[in-house]
């Protein structure tokens, strides 16, 4: 299976894509998509080619994203986010991939076992889990394969509970 993971944002948009094949994980491709500086429609346009030529290369079984959070002192961003989140959304399912979204909470405690954990925490699961020499750079991307290792461990995580029901 192979699980896109992606970060939105309005000028760089990180994805990471990982393959889960049994109880193994590994990194297929990351990076970001880029827009301009221009006016927001052509900006969001551009995000959502970036994502639907991914999707194109990739081909993933399903896109999981963080669930919207906004800060109450920082509202103007969160809308911006709300914009390129709604438009990556909406291009994956123009592609037919389904979308899963998880709270932050929830990603941390999947990869260090705290939903409070620090950034250097979480970089540090994302190394071990994907047996990744250095971090992947920029902040964006290890975010994505942060979310997309979420949805693995949880998938894993309901495998066990139904082979552990079944006997």
């Amino acid at each position: 299976m192979l699980i896109l993971g992606v970060d939105p944002g309005l000028r760089c948009t990180g994805f990471g894509g990982i393959e889960l094949s049994g109880a193994a994980v590994g990194l297929r491709e990351a990076g970001v998509i880029r827009s301009g500086t221009g006016e927001l429609s052509v900006r969001l346009l551009e995000l959502a080619a970036g994502l639907r030529e991914i999707v194109s290369s990739l081909r993933p079984d399903v896109m999981v994203v963080e669930s919207l959070y906004s800060h109450y002192k920082h509202p103007p961003t969160a809308i911006l986010m709300g914009h390129a989140r709604g438009v990556l959304i909406a291009a994956a399912a123009e592609e037919k991939v389904p979308v899963i979204d998880y709270p932050a909470t929830r990603i941390k405690k999947s990869l260090t076992g705290h939903g409070r954990a620090s950034k250097l925490q979480m970089q540090r699961a994302i190394l071990s889990q994907l047996r990744l020499a250095q971090m992947p750079e920029p902040a964006d991307v290890a975010d994505a394969l942060a979310v997309a290792l979420c949805h693995a461990n949880v998938l894993l995580h309901e495998a066990r509970l139904s082979r552990r029901q079944s006997c």
